[in-house]
């Protein structure tokens, strides 16, 4: 197949989405909306940075919805997201003439928009007769969606034009046909990176070197970074004096927040740095051996899809404290295979840490529990060959 996928090109879960596509032989071809480095294998690879895409710098910057900035610049950047929302439509029209070109250039047999805002309102105009696969992630209807006016016109365009619908949470298949697709076309429901290496995972050992070596204590991680709009990392934050009360030598690990000027401001105002690492972006060997020596997770989300780092974190036998939200939901049965918790309240996620912390026995048995769940829904090979024959069905029509 001829496979031109419009995506973040410096996303880690994009590029695990692509280099399947390349390790089997398609033809791929790669549209990115930031600026980046080549991937290996492509066919061909095209810049068209859309909705201010030019202005970002590395993986995580505010103009996808994150940021990783300290200080002032951090909170004015916050303060500009919702701009985007209002600004970022109207720069896509000359992209769009750029996509279109490409298209007719390419001829790509099916076009995957990988995420709604941006890529696939750049997508959306793909013309009819050439299958166009949309990829929803995360916050893409729950949040960025509702930004503006023009971003629920737009994506509602994108879901009427897609032939197809991929997401990680059966949640969006559901918002998805609320917002315009077509009941009667086809729908799959997987990880978004694809799923979860499991023999690279069980690789993973004590070889793998971190940042810093790790003491005998409990281990609490939260690798979900800044997330403005979608993760209360506030609430993590605030949470950690009262955990600490009841396990004094526990230590907190926040990978990507190395240098964030606004979680050093609430450590030292909290008085927990003692108690809490602030890392760098860890690869994915290294997130593997963290989730191995750790407890609990934590992911306080109040906005989201499923995250990879969760099924990571499953996998690895990590106890998930998440906010009580629908798409957590369809994979964290409360009080069984982790706990769900109100993730805008400190003291309810510090009592579902401290809870996890308490009963090891329970974390033995959702480890057991995540471990089946992760074989059964998540395991990458199984997904990739679900995807081609999803990929397969439009080429039959």
């Amino acid at each position: 197949m001829r496979l031109l996928f419009v995506a973040d090109g410096r996303s880690p879960t994009a590029l695990s989405w692509i280099h399947q596509w390349v390790e089997t032989s398609h033809q791929v071809y790669l549209v990115s909306t930031f600026p980046c480095e080549q991937p290996p294998g492509l066919a061909s690879f095209h810049i068209t940075p859309a909705a201010f895409g030019g202005m970002g710098h590395g993986q995580g910057n505010i103009l996808n919805g994150r940021t990783h900035t300290g200080g002032f610049i951090g909170r004015f950047r916050r303060i500009l997201l919702p701009l985007r929302y209002v600004l970022g439509p109207l720069t896509l029209p000359p992209h769009q003439k750029r996509f279109r070109a490409l298209v007719e250039e390419i001829r790509p047999d099916l076009v995957h928009a990988l995420r709604i805002p941006f890529e696939g309102m750049l997508a959306s105009i793909t013309p009819v007769g050439i299958p166009l696969v949309i990829s929803i992630w995360g916050n893409d209807i729950t949040l960025h969606a509702r930004g503006s006016i023009l971003m629920a016109r737009l994506t509602r365009q994108v879901l009427i034009r897609a032939d197809g619908l991929i997401a990680d949470a059966s949640r969006d298949i559901r918002l998805g046909h609320e917002w315009g697709f077509a009941t009667d076309r086809l729908t799959l429901v997987v990880p978004g990176a694809g799923g979860i290496h499991l023999s690279e995972i069980k690789a993973a050992s004590n070889s793998v070197i971190l940042p810093e070596e790790l003491p005998d204590v409990p281990i609490v991680v939260n690798p979900r970074g800044q997330r403005p709009g979608s993760l209360r990392l506030d609430i993590f934050f605030q949470s950690i004096p009262m955990v600490l009360n009841k396990f004094p030598q526990a230590l907190f690990i926040c990978p990507q927040l190395a240098g964030d000027g606004e979680s050093e401001h609430w450590i030292e105002s909290l008085g927990i740095k003692p108690n809490t690492k602030l890392w760098p972006r860890l690869d994915r060997a290294q997130m593997w051996a963290l989730f191995n020596k750790s407890q609990v997770y934590v992911s306080p989300s109040i906005h989201d899809g499923t995250p990879n780092s969760l099924l990571e974190a499953m996998a690895c036998g990590c106890f998930p404290v998440v906010g009580n939200i629908e798409s957590m939901q369809e994979w964290v049965s409360n009080g069984v295979n982790g706990l769900l918790v109100d993730a805008t309240s400190p003291r309810a996620l510090a009592d579902g840490i401290v809870a996890a912390l308490e009963n090891p026995v329970l974390c033995i048995a959702a480890k057991n529990v995540n471990a089946r769940i992760i074989a059964a829904r998540a395991a990458y090979q199984r997904c990739m060959e679900m995807t081609e024959a999803f990929y397969n069905n439009f080429m039959r029509e």
